[in-house]
């Protein structure tokens, strides 16, 4: 029987081997409440240090207590956005984000127009880039904050971050990042890009679940969304998860260490996978063909849909994803997949394949005949 073939890194992370091992040190995780000055808490207080210097290290700035830990992504999107958008709203009531933003950012987003915030979505083109001209119109100077993703979780389109900090500093507003895609993959660097906020996940560099981080550049003013002790600067209260926060500072140093190396190596595989899926008929890549991400190839199938493909997959012993795992459920078209151009039907039809270090190009002839034969029998069975 052969091996099952995992695609869908973008969605849940396998823990890095080295990041396990590291985590078995601590069999009984940390004793000591990091808040605490006895000699278990000390120890407590250093894991969690030494992870913020880890973490900071990754994303490029010299400033490791501008890092504050938190569950994951989705909560540091919503520190940030709602956060900073609250604590700033003296200078003005008006949010940005682009339209291919990760629900995790767009509903906290929409969820402040309740108290009087103005949401403009800036367009993307047909790869799924941010159209700089529109979002130069769109950030005034009355826009606090702007959000835009580093890397598309959907489509793996690169955004082109430098000019886009630019446009939004210009008019004296924050830049926000969600990097979850991006770090570990591509190189960040948010004090020469201008990063104001930028969100990280522990899982996708590897680490452990339920726990992530947000870079804060110091001098910016964020509001807590919870309210309680002083933990991480009182941003984001209550006892830190010591034993998950120090695994996700072992996987941002193992992820520093192996990016350039590993992303050459999967940057290989995915365009061999590339232009295999794209010689059967009807079948087209979404997102950016040149700046995508290593790790990530994504396509969509006219006449058949995705929920289809991705069944009839993992019967073949292959995993993976239709869209983003956080939306799959709805059973709606794509709204990044609707933002880059696609009609309804063709936003349906849609699959993602995202590579991790398991993966070899051994397996692209098995996946490209499995992609190929799932293909044929669904069209010849679709009422589409």
């Amino acid at each position: 029987m052969e091996e099952r073939i995992y695609l869908d890194h973008a969605a849940a992370m396998p823990v890095h081997p080295g990041v396990a091992r590291f985590c078995r040190q601590f069999p009984d995780g940390f004793a000591g409440n990091p808040s605490t000055i006895y000699r278990e808490g000390l120890q407590a207080q250093e894991a969690v240090a030494t992870a913020r210097e880890r973490v900071a290290a990754l994303v490029g700035t010299s400033a490791p207590d501008s890092i504050i830990f938190t569950s994951g992504a989705t909560e540091s999107n919503n520190i940030a956005i709602r956060g900073a958008a609250l604590r700033n709203r003296k200078f003005g009531k008006r949010v940005v984000a682009s339209a291919t933003e990760h629900i995790s950012v767009l509903n906290p987003a929409k969820d402040i127009q309740k108290g009087g915030f103005a949401l403009t979505l800036a367009p993307v083109d047909r790869f799924g880039t941010i159209d700089l001209d529109a979002l130069a119109a769109a950030v005034t100077p009355g826009t606090v904050i702007t959000s835009i993703h580093h890397a598309n979780n959907e489509i793996g389109t690169i955004q082109p971050i430098r000019e886009v900090s630019a446009i939004v500093h210009e008019q004296g507003g924050l830049l926000h990042v969600d990097a979850t895609d991006a770090a570990g993959r591509i190189p960040i660097d948010v004090e020469r890009d201008g990063i104001d906020l930028l969100t990280l996940s522990g899982n996708q560099l590897g680490g452990p679940d339920g726990v992530g981080a947000l870079y804060i550049r110091p001098g910016v003013r964020v509001q807590p969304v919870l309210v309680g002790g002083g933990q991480e600067r009182g941003l984001r209260p209550g006892t830190e998860n010591v034993f998950a926060i120090a695994c996700m500072g072992e996987a941002a140093r193992l992820a520093g260490e192996e990016m350039a190396g590993e992303s050459k190596r999967l940057a290989a595989i995915r365009d061999r996978l590339i232009a295999g899926i794209t010689g059967i008929e009807e079948a087209y890549l979404t997102g950016h063909p040149e700046e995508r991400l290593p790790h990530h190839a994504s396509f969509r199938f006219s006449r058949i849909e995705g929920e289809s493909i991705q069944l009839a997959m993992d019967m073949l012993g292959i995993a993976v994803a239709t869209g983003s795992a956080c939306t799959s459920r709805t059973l709606e078209a794509s709204h990044v997949l609707l933002a880059i151009g696609l009609a309804h039907a063709e936003a349906h039809g849609s699959m993602v394949a995202t590579l991790g270090r398991r993966n070899s190009m051994d397996e692209v002839p098995r996946i490209v005949g499995a992609v190929g034969e799932t293909v044929k029998r669904l069209r010849a069975i679709t009422p589409l």
